[in-house]
């Protein structure tokens, strides 16, 4: 274990990741509680039930914006690592698991929460997981605070693989593929073969540069994916969402 104690010494003691490291916990753990709780109301289980007041009913969405900037305000007026900082990155990992819980049903402005739509909450709360967890154990496609001990020549070899870097992560959400250029930022391969794949048809990039035949090919390629793919997607998000019981809402309302 002594690659543990290396990576939990350098990366999280020294590289000041505790508060960061308890905020992904705790967003992790708030989200599988949360999914829980809900999944056993809606199945009339356990000792739980929706919160109303007046009629009107309470979306943990709520509570978990106050959390969220209650955290984020304590986060940046405490010390650093001091009691305070590790206490709003509990609170920031809860509350933002809360709020994002519920995404689907904040950017649709209705109550989807149990519809295909309301999936795409679940779909935010995984891309979300995975970039706080990819920053807590550090990775990183630079890291700045040794740029210090190399010589010029290096920091500038560094410097230009890091805007290239940057540029490759662009192109890639640029093609449509914006899950794969998020975690790129991280993982750096992932940026690069996302940046010299085919983009999806409806990308600024395919808008702004492909041909008729080449948007056709696009699509040929988008649907042989999602076809593929798809059905995975849907057993994932049904395993963690729960299968949805209600119909989406009608489009434009």
């Amino acid at each position: 274990m002594a690659w543990f104690h290396t990576w939990w010494h350098d990366e999280i003691v020294h590289g000041y990741k505790g508060p960061l490291m308890l905020s992904f916990a705790a967003f992790v753990v708030t989200f599988v509680i949360v999914r829980v709780i809900t999944r056993m109301i809606r199945a009339g289980k356990g000792p739980f039930g929706n919160i109303s007041s007046g009629g009107v009913h309470m979306h943990h969405s709520t509570p978990g914006m106050l959390i969220l900037i209650a955290g984020a305000f304590i986060g940046i007026g405490s010390p650093p690592l001091s009691g305070w900082t590790y206490g709003a990155g509990v609170a920031i990992g809860l509350g933002s698991a809360l709020v994002l819980d519920e995404f689907a049903m904040l950017f649709r402005l209705q109550d989807v929460y149990w519809t295909q739509e309301g999936q795409l909450s679940v779909n935010i709360v995984t891309l979300a997981a995975a970039v706080i967890g990819l920053g807590a154990v550090g990775l990183s496609p630079a890291k700045v605070d040794q740029m210090s001990a190399v010589s010029v020549v290096w920091r500038g070899i560094a410097v230009t693989l890091l805007i290239a870097h940057l540029l490759f992560v662009t192109l890639t959400a640029l093609k449509g593929k914006y899950s794969t250029a998020i975690v790129g930022v991280f993982i750096s391969p992932i940026a690069w073969f996302g940046a010299i794949r085919l983009a999806r048809p409806t990308s600024p990039w395919a808008r702004w540069f492909y041909s008729d035949h080449r948007k056709a090919h696009a699509q040929h390629r988008a649907d042989t994916f999602d076809k593929r793919w798809d059905s995975v997607r849907v057993k994932w998000d049904d395993i963690i969402a729960g299968t949805p019981s209600m119909p989406n809402p009608p489009s434009g309302h």
